[in-house]
């Protein structure tokens, strides 16, 4: 079963490279000449529609995304958990027109960097810390004034199945600098294509957009609910793949993980 799906695994990622490198240039020399454009939005949805179909064609991993009458009118904030790449594929054509943050790494790869930035990325540099927080501001005022709903992963990078949250304050800034609502989403993509994981596992990744927080909380209050929003349906969601049946391995480190969440749970109900 491993040998298997490490091949299938390999030719997914031999045509999502492919693609990825097709499209990028192909919506970066567009930005090169035009800038902003409809075209560029289409084929950025294609780009992830596409890859959600190799995915469950190539790997066995199904998508399923609900709760998009969550999302509000208007401007809002759009706060995932990140577990793997996937997130951005499945999140992105419910979104409306989007403006991810991103780190700035990405945005100096050629074509790619520029596809980014026609498609309203806004750009944060790691390193700086909490002086990459002004630009960031600024960045994000401009693309709430073009129409764009933010989506940004609060705890900045990826993070293994049922792993200590660690949620950074970029989030915060941005919910008192903009007043404007918040929609979080819990998934468990994890579970099927982790972080550095050589295998992509078959399975149910799913998504949730859950019931927006309003404007105006105080921060504490906000990051509060936040993160057990997040945290106790994403946990949520992995409990119910498991119940379904994993197809990969379970290590002692995830099982023992498992098995806490699901004591915790049943001692609340």
């Amino acid at each position: 079963m491993t040998i298997i799906q490490a091949m299938r695994t390999a030719l997914f990622y031999f045509v999502f490279i492919g693609q990825t490198a097709i499209v990028a240039i192909i919506i970066g020399s567009i930005a090169l000449v035009s800038g902003r454009t409809p075209l560029s939005w289409k084929l950025a949805v294609f780009w992830c529609r596409s890859n959600l179909a190799y995915l469950r064609v190539l790997a066995g991993v199904k998508t399923r995304v609900t709760g998009m009458e969550n999302i509000p009118e208007g401007g809002c904030i759009i706060a995932s958990k990140h577990q793997s790449d996937w997130d951005v594929f499945s999140i992105f054509p419910h979104t409306g027109r989007p403006a991810y943050v991103i780190k700035k790494e990405l945005m100096r790869i050629p074509f790619f960097g520029w596809a980014a930035r026609s498609l309203d990325c806004i750009e944060v540099d790691r390193k700086r810390g909490a002086e990459a927080i002004p630009s960031m501001m600024r960045q994000a005022h401009a693309a709430i004034d073009r129409g764009c709903r933010i989506v940004i992963f609060p705890e900045g990078t990826r993070k293994a199945p049922l792993a200590r949250p660690d949620y950074r304050q970029g989030i915060v800034r941005l919910y008192l600098e903009l007043n404007v609502p918040v929609v979080p989403v819990a998934l468990n993509s994890g579970l099927f294509w982790g972080r550095n994981s050589p295998v992509i596992w078959p399975g149910t990744a799913e998504a949730k957009f859950l019931p927006p927080i309003e404007a105006g909380l105080s921060a504490d209050v906000f990051l509060d609910r936040l993160k057990k929003a997040i945290e106790s349906e994403s946990n949520a969601l992995i409990l119910k793949a498991e119940d379904q049946g994993l197809s990969r391995p379970v290590g002692p480190e995830l099982r023992e993980r498992l098995d806490a969440i699901r004591q915790n749970s049943g001692a609340e109900a």
